[in-house]
């Protein structure tokens, strides 16, 4: 890491931006004949007074969505180029505008007449530019039309979006299956999307691939044959290219793709986590327990866990998100990475930073973390001889109000810490360390509806040159890997179940050797 990178990347400075704004447009019908009023609007920036492309959601007062059917539609939310002439029937409607997280919501209410003809202007305000301290935005799963993609990427104020093209499972409307070499687009200086990725699915779980030579052997999703891990193993993608993410932590074949090497990321803020619900895990993934982890938000929590305990077994994993746009009714970017690059941005350095550990995740609030002066990721060597305490400084930038900020070490939460309290010194604990481990920092938001968070990526911690290895969570993912074993010896004596069980006992081997070297 350059010079530049040790210097610290934010200061412990907390700032909440505000809401909503109620927003009334007062409509008087003219002489005309029909019975349909019109609406043009326009959204600028509030500094540079420039229309910008912008993500609305528009209600008509039954809480029907409105879909103008000129601009990309999806689900109950549509995204414009600045300004849209929109042409609504007499009545009540509600609006929220967002460009993404780092501009204040704007939403409110308005009244349409019959033969109403108006025009407004409304202003979006920037209450942080994340990409100006070298923090990018980017997200890992969209099914969305490529041709809608760079006014989606500009609506949302994404840097970097992976475009899913080929899947073994039905695929959203409108998505053509795309192959052949990767292939990177560049638009408005600095956004990137490539039409490279893909989704496979199978009873052991959602793998997202990036950066490959175009789409695998797969079979139905509900087919453990051809294997993934077959087909990971002898992929001949360039190894500094390739990129394979777990969509969830829970799924089946988890321990057994970690102990071949083959989850470069893993999904925490993930498709289950929408904008106004949070869903239950799927019926494939591996159950988690009802009682430890109850509803509306048991799923992210028990996601987040799972997790943990990967990172207990001395993996230095990072966390992805991913919104599932188009599969699911998120907007795109509702669940993003923010990657830190140090030096020059581009499709390249981006991913080179998520691999190195320094990101953050989020669906609200924004963190911009430094230990330091290092960003997530970073592996601090000490002496078991000469404990250390480490202070994290944070810059937080929020829309939505924050209940709480929690230290995470080693799988727990150390510090609980209510915002206003943070807020009145900004500052957080230090965390003593006189051993290996890691940790890292969440934000939660306190929705009734919803599990909205941030996270940063880790930051380990190396005593005497030994990384943490817990042992009792190498057992938990043992007694995983014999869980899904069982499944497998139920099914049909054949070649390809043979060659597929000789994985599983290769990755038990791995796990019971690492488990063995956690106990010396």
């Amino acid at each position: 890491m350059t010079d530049r990178a040790k210097k610290p990347i934010g200061r412990a400075l907390p700032r909440l931006a505000g809401l909503a704004l109620v927003l009334l447009f007062a409509c008087v019908p003219p002489a005309r004949t029909e019975a349909v009023g019109r609406l043009v609007l326009t959204v600028v920036d509030k500094d540079s007074g420039k229309p910008i492309p912008c993500r609305m959601h528009l209600l008509r007062g039954n809480g029907t969505p409105v879909n103008p059917r000129r601009v990309p539609f999806h689900h109950d939310h549509f995204v414009f180029d600045g300004t849209i002439d929109l042409k609504l029937p007499k009545g009540q409607y509600s609006f929220e505008l967002e460009r993404g997280p780092e501009y204040v919501t704007r939403s409110g209410h308005f009244t349409i007449n019959d033969f109403a003809d108006d025009v407004k202007t409304v202003a979006l305000a920037r209450f942080v530019d994340m990409s100006a301290d070298g923090w990018w935005s980017g997200e890992l799963c969209v099914g969305r039309p490529a041709k809608d993609v760079p006014l989606l990427m500009r609506a949302e104020d994404l840097h970097i979006l992976p475009i899913l093209t080929w899947s073994n499972a039905e695929m959203p409307a409108g998505v053509a299956a795309a192959g052949g070499e990767a292939e990177v687009v560049r638009f408005d200086e600095n956004r990137y999307y490539s039409l490279s990725a893909g989704r496979w699915i199978w009873p052991g779980g959602e793998l997202l691939c990036f950066h490959s030579h175009g789409a695998p052997a797969m079979g139905k999703p509900d087919e453990e044959y051809p294997a993934p891990i077959a087909a990971l193993l002898s992929d001949g993608s360039p190894s500094d290219r390739r990129w394979i993410d777990l969509s969830k932590p829970y799924w089946w074949d988890l321990p057994l793709l970690v102990a071949h090497g083959k989850v470069y990321s893993i999904g925490i803020a993930h498709d289950r986590i929408l904008r106004e619900d949070v869903l239950p895990e799927e019926p494939s993934a591996r159950p988690k327990e009802r009682a430890l982890y109850p509803p509306p938000f048991g799923v992210p929590r028990y996601t987040q866990d799972v997790y943990f305990r990967l990172l207990e077994c001395g993996f230095r994993i990072p966390p992805s998100a991913a919104s599932g746009s188009g599969f699911g009714p998120n907007p795109v970017g509702y669940n993003r990475m923010y990657v830190f690059v140090d030096g020059e941005f581009n499709y390249d350095t981006w991913w080179e930073g998520f691999r190195a550990g320094r990101a953050t995740i989020t669906n609200g609030p924004l963190l911009r973390p430094s230990v330091d002066g290092y960003p997530p990721g970073h592996v601090f060597e000490i002496s078991k001889a000469d404990p250390v305490e480490f202070e994290i400084g944070l810059t937080l930038s929020t829309r939505q109000p924050i209940s709480y900020l929690e230290i995470i070490k080693n799988g727990e939460v150390i510090h609980s810490i209510r915002f206003d309290e943070y807020a009145k010194s900004g500052r957080l604990p230090t965390v003593p360390f006189d051993d290996s481990g890691w940790f890292l920092v969440r934000a939660v938001t306190d929705l009734p509806k919803t599990y909205r968070f941030a996270m940063t990526a880790p930051y380990y911690v190396v005593a005497d040159g030994k990384p943490r290895v817990n042992p009792e969570a190498v057992r938990f993912f043992i007694d995983w890997l014999y869980e899904r074993a069982r499944h497998l010896a139920a099914l049909p004596d054949t070649p390809d179940r043979k060659a597929l069980i000789d994985y599983h006992r290769q990755a038990r081997d791995f796990w019971k050797s690492l488990e063995e070297e956690s106990r010396r």
